[in-house]
């Protein structure tokens, strides 16, 4: 081979190894390749035979009134092409719903949803769609992640599917967040993990940054909280307000054509007076009677001398932090680097596909550890897949100081799939750090920001834009420096209660309510007694049960009450495989027709609509949330492996060696 062939093969090398390696599929393509490592991006072409069920509108109602949230959710999808169709889509929730109801129209004929075991609600689907019938299949994925299949959706066919929740929402430090996720961030598959049932869900496509999104996103918020509202913000949306008076309002979207189904929904308000009220209510069912306690904790107590401490950050670089995610993540962690006491310790674990260490052990806060450590911040750019469990294990590996406490506090949008493997990580090493947790990002994982969190004993933030940060470092300082309340303990003298959630509550930080639901007997009489420390001073808050008057015909405690029991059962994953608990939590989703990771809601039309059977198979794509990179789809490693460094590195190879062959030949000829 010539020296003009070889260069030309390089030349080649070089144009092949730098075309843009996202993973883009066209509808019709899909069946003959293998999709079943990560999310990948959609392309329909215009002369695509199979439409893809499209997405109208989707209208959320959320009624709150106090604390408890009720929320509606209508999905109306149309089948516009010309075969019938069998499709399925995610969508998210909050980590805290409890989904309790579901019913499916399509054309006239409206079926409410029922609850099953999730093998048995499968089979039933299945035996529906092959019968031609139209169904539906609603199942947990993640405690804030949903799969919905429907079978049978006939040419013209309008399908409406509207689903229930319920949900808490607990003000801290006085304020009150109300947040609705619309949509499913891409996440990130370990190569070694292989896609397992559990995980087949993460293989979902998603539109090209750019594609337009025809569909609308409604919203509607009617806030009632008894009391003057002294603040109402969205710091997501632009909103309209229609007040009714000082304690009730309804929020809309201020330009419904403004799409909002790709970023999480966040309402903020605050109430008159720095004091949150402690409040007991009663429900009595026709066979079980529940109650909801919530005792607001005492003002923060400030010690003067707190102690050493030593914080270790491990930052998320990963492809899906480029851009404003990755601009904001440096923000925050150059703002609570930078304002720690020489007395502290830190060190920083960046990660992506692999991880990279500031220092084998933690620095002394000093001026120039500091820099040292903003320098490495400053310089990543966020490429490559998602790998947080190694990262973790090496942050919990590093040597600790005697004489400190150690805090891990880990900085993500959380775009993984194996959340139960650093739930488990975290549990194992309890004893040897505090765990928080920032999520950064328009629409993060919640379901691993918080749990993380409440796994951990710590607290999870959630960072949406650059301005947040420095003043969530704050919050987070404030924060971790001094206890609200310790040892805290409920008693109940006359009160026969029984079935409480939670039995056990951890050291907390945040002045936020404690919060109690539980089943009595008998009637509502005797006092509800909280006991705890403050500093050094002993703090105790009763509350009188003959007080309060029980309200007949509301579920939502009794669904609050059994979400509560079914994530202390589940224990973030640690108990997944014990049949004892797999068999309660089966049972609790079928007493109370609620959604849990071993029961599904199905939708049977029994009408036979479709009586040759022959339907095509739509993937329903999802929008890229809201500021996140093109580089979160494929995985980072589906069609190249760490894009930042392999692409250019090959590319830089092909450049010199090709380079170095004309100089070569040059120097032979004379010309150099």
């Amino acid at each position: 081979m010539n020296q003009k062939k070889i260069i030309l093969f390089f030349c080649t090398l070089l144009l092949i190894f730098t075309f843009p390696a996202f993973p883009v599929r066209a509808e019709e393509d899909r069946e003959d390749e293998d999709v079943t490592m990560a999310p990948y991006f959609l392309v329909v072409s215009e002369d695509t035979s199979v439409d893809c069920f499209p997405l109208k509108e989707t209208d959320v109602t959320a009624n709150i009134n106090g604390s408890i949230a009720e929320i509606f959710v209508t999905q109306t999808y149309q089948n516009e092409g010309d075969s019938p169709i069998d499709a399925n889509y995610l969508f998210p929730a909050s980590t805290k719903v409890s989904v309790h109801g579901m019913t499916m129209q399509v054309g006239n004929d409206i079926v409410t949803a029922q609850i099953r075991e999730k093998e048995e609600a499968k089979q039933e689907f299945e035996e529906a769609k092959s019968e031609g019938k139209s169904a539906s299949l609603l199942e947990q994925k993640r405690s804030n992640v949903f799969h919905m299949d429907v079978a049978n959706i006939m040419p013209g066919d309008t399908v409406t599917i509207q689903l229930h929740y319920t949900e808490l929402i607990s003000p801290e430090e006085g304020m009150y967040q109300f947040v609705f996720p619309t949509v499913v961030g891409p996440r990130y598959l370990e190569p070694s993990e292989g896609p397992g049932q559990d995980e087949e869900w993460a293989i979902t496509p998603y539109l090209e940054n750019g594609t337009d999104v025809t569909g609308e996103y409604h919203m509607a918020v009617n806030l009632s909280t008894g009391v003057p509202i002294a603040n109402l913000s969205s710091k997501s949306h632009d909103i309209s307000i229609a007040w009714h008076n000082h304690s009730s309002a309804a929020i809309t979207l201020a330009d419904p054509s403004d799409y909002a189904g790709d970023r999480d929904f966040i309402l903020d308000y605050k109430l008159t007076g720095s004091q949150i009220e402690s409040g007991l209510v009663l429900s009595e069912g026709e066979a079980e009677n529940f109650f909801m306690l919530t005792i607001q904790p005492p003002e923060r107590y400030t010690p003067e001398e707190i102690p050493p401490r030593e914080y270790i950050f491990v930052l998320d670089v990963s492809g899906s932090m480029n851009g404003y995610p990755m601009d904001t993540a440096k923000a925050l962690i150059r703002d609570l680097v930078s304002n720690l006491k020489e007395t502290d310790a830190f060190n920083l674990v960046l990660f992506s596909g692999s991880s990279e260490q500031l220092s084998p052990e933690s620095l002394a806060a000093t001026k120039e550890n500091i820099g040292k450590a903003i320098d490495l911040i400053d310089k990543q750019e966020g490429s490559g897949g998602t790998s947080l469990s190694p990262a973790l294990e090496k942050a919990i590996r590093i040597p600790s100081g005697q004489d400190k406490a150690r805090s891990i506090i880990i900085i993500t949008d959380g775009y993984i799939s194996n959340e139960e493997n650093v739930f488990d990580l975290i549990g194992r090493n309890l004893g040897t750090a505090s765990f928080f947790s920032f999520g950064i990002g328009s629409s993060v994982n919640r379901c691993l920001i918080e749990g993380i969190a409440d796994a951990g004993a710590g607290e999870s933030f959630v960072v949406t834009d650059a301005e947040d940060a420095a003043e969530t470092a704050e919050r987070f300082r404030t924060y971790i420096q001094a206890p609200v309340l310790t040892d805290i303990k409920v008693s109940y003298d006359g009160f026969d209660v029984y079935d409480v959630e939670p039995a056990v509550f951890p050291t907390l930080f945040a002045q936020k309510p404690i919060v109690l639901f539980g089943k009595y007997k008998g009637g509502a009489e005797g006092t509800v007694t909280v006991t705890g420390k403050t500093g050094n001073k002993d703090y105790s808050q009763e509350i009188a049960v003959s007080a309060i008057q029980p309200v007949t015909g509301d579920d939502a405690i009794r669904y609050l009450w059994a979400r509560t029991r079914v994530e202390r059962l589940m224990d973030y994953g640690y108990n997944k495989d014990n049949p004892e608990v797999r068999d309660e939590v089966t049972q609790l989703g079928l007493a109370y027709s609620m959604m849990t990771p071993y029961t599904s809601f199905v939708a049977v039309i029994d009408t036979i609509r479709n009586p040759e059977g022959k339907s095509a198979d739509v993937d329903q794509p999802l929008p890229l949330p809201h500021g996140v990179s093109a580089l979160a789809v494929g995985g980072g490693y589906q069609a190249y492996s760490e894009p930042s460094m392999v692409l250019p590195t090959l590319s830089l190879l092909c450049i010199l060696f090709a380079g170095a062959l004309c100089r070569r030949r040059k120097r032979r000829e004379g010309s150099i």
